[in-house]
């Protein structure tokens, strides 16, 4: 007898989840693949703490929302200033690591694919500026 689940999006089965489960094979590419595109809070504070000076972190929210708290040694450059220009003024190796206001907003991944058409290395710091508020991270701004 299947098992039976419900929640809020209705009854689930179990063997709808196990039977859509990818080999270990495909899982493996798949999250390999992932952590090509993406990094998280904790692995980018740990890089700005060791002093790495091959990332710039970029914040693409508003220059406000950036003014108000943001990731300490971050720098401001809201999506849509985003040039060839304004990166080489940055770095013209470093890897960006771009994040907007979290989860919920796709600012991020709208700035890394200009990042990317531009020829530079990117990745998305996932969780944005709200997880790295919930992790506890230090912050800097007027109202951090």
């Amino acid at each position: 007898m299947r098992e039976r689940t419900s929640n809020m999006h209705g009854t689930l089965e179990s063997a709808e989840i196990t039977s859509s489960a990818a080999t270990p094979e495909r899982a493996a590419d798949h999250f390999a693949a992932k952590l090509r595109y993406e990094t998280d809070c904790w692995d980018a504070n740990e890089a700005l703490r060791s002093g790495a000076d091959d990332i710039v972190v970029l914040d693409v929210r508003s220059t406000a929302a950036h003014a108000a708290g943001h990731v300490p040694g971050s720098h401001s450059l809201p999506r849509k200033e985003i040039t060839t220009g304004r990166l080489d003024a940055l770095s013209t190796e470093a890897l960006f690591v771009v994040y907007c206001a979290g989860p919920h907003c796709n600012g991020a991944d709208k700035a890394a694919l200009e990042i990317a058409r531009l020829g530079r290395r990117v990745k998305i710091m996932i969780g944005g500026w709200h997880g790295w508020q919930v992790e506890g991270l230090p912050q800097e701004g007027s109202e951090a």
